[in-house]
């Protein structure tokens, strides 16, 4: 047993190692892109962002503060060197203030946002998966894939304006904005409970529809029918056999769904006036502020590719062929 203990810790191992290797290929790749698009785009970027009457010292301090007169090999270091130091200067469109600083108070408020949406519609959602599948074909589990189904084809904007009409407009209680005042957790989860609801009514039916499938997989497994035929009651079943497998394709797509919750719920954050990470993105590309779009769109992929990696490793855990079989890659 101790024998098998350590070859399983060694595979683990051996699957992490490849596994963080990826994610940072994947990361180089992407800052060799970011590096390459203001080179081979056409047109100045400098020109654009200083605008086109702007003179030639402004051009040349555009110019200079974005490192196109570098080499493409200086400029990519320059941006691991930004990386690694967390360090990618000041805004142009809001001078004075430094990227850094921007990004980490719109992810925090970003994060927020995602945390309690989680904490709500992943409940929610694989319980509503579970209860169809064990209710396989009968009303019940028509009821929560057709209603899924319904719910998912509404944009979150959409059901964040419908929302705010039928919630927030006749409700105290319910806020139109989503802007909390520095106060307590309790009035921050208030100002949040309608962005929260609209992401439930997105990720509900998709959740649960992905959930039923692999409990419904896991219910037919022979692994599940031995254990019911010595005798283990349905919750112990459930508990040690089902979920553990049936959770499986619900942990990846949680995690794949994770940079979209920081950076894609841009109309969200503008139907309730949220100052989150895409409404930041979107900002800094309005407005041509590159080093902020930079510092924006980097914390994005690197949290997506941070949770790919911890979904990843989790699944292996949770299953051990994955990590033989190279995992989710």
């Amino acid at each position: 047993m101790g024998t098998n203990d350590k070859d399983d810790g060694r595979q683990m191992l051996r699957y992490m190692i490849r596994r963080v290797l990826l994610s940072l290929l994947t990361l180089g790749i992407l800052l060799v892109v970011i590096t390459l698009i203001p080179n081979v785009a056409p047109g100045d970027p400098a020109r654009k962002i200083a605008g086109a009457f702007a003179s030639p010292e402004r051009l040349a301090a555009v110019t200079t503060s974005l490192g196109l007169d570098d080499s493409v090999p200086t400029q990519f270091a320059k941006l691991v060197r930004d990386v690694v130091t967390l360090n990618f200067g000041e805004s142009f469109t809001r001078p004075g203030e430094s990227v850094t600083g921007l990004v980490r108070a719109s992810l925090w408020n970003s994060f927020k946002l995602v945390l309690f949406s989680l904490l709500v519609v992943l409940p929610i959602s694989i319980g509503g998966g579970v209860l169809a599948a064990f209710k396989k074909d009968t009303w019940v589990d028509r009821s929560i894939v057709t209603t899924g189904l319904a719910l998912s084809s509404i944009p979150e904007f959409v059901s964040g304006v419908i929302l705010q009409a039928f919630l927030a407009v006749p409700i105290a209680f319910f806020k139109v904005s989503a802007d909390p005042p520095n106060s307590g957790i309790a009035t921050n989860l208030n100002y949040l409970l309608l962005p929260v609801l609209s992401v439930l009514i997105v990720y509900f039916g998709y959740i649960a529809r992905i959930t039923r499938a692999g409990t419904i997989t896991a219910l037919e497994a022979d692994y599940t029918r031995t254990a019911f035929m010595k005798g283990m009651s349905t919750s112990e079943v459930i508990r040690k056999h089902v979920l553990r497998n049936a959770l499986q394709p619900t942990v990846a797509v949680t995690g794949t769904q994770l940079g979209y919750l920081f950076g894609g719920l841009v109309g969200l954050e503008f139907v309730f006036n949220y100052p989150g990470l895409g409404r930041l993105i979107l900002d800094a590309a309005r407005g041509a502020d590159y080093p902020l779009l930079r510092g924006g769109v980097l914390t994005v992929a690197i949290i997506y590719m941070l949770a790919t990696l911890t979904a990843d490793l989790v699944i292996a855990w949770m299953n051990p062929r994955a990590r033989l079989s190279g995992g989710m890659a």
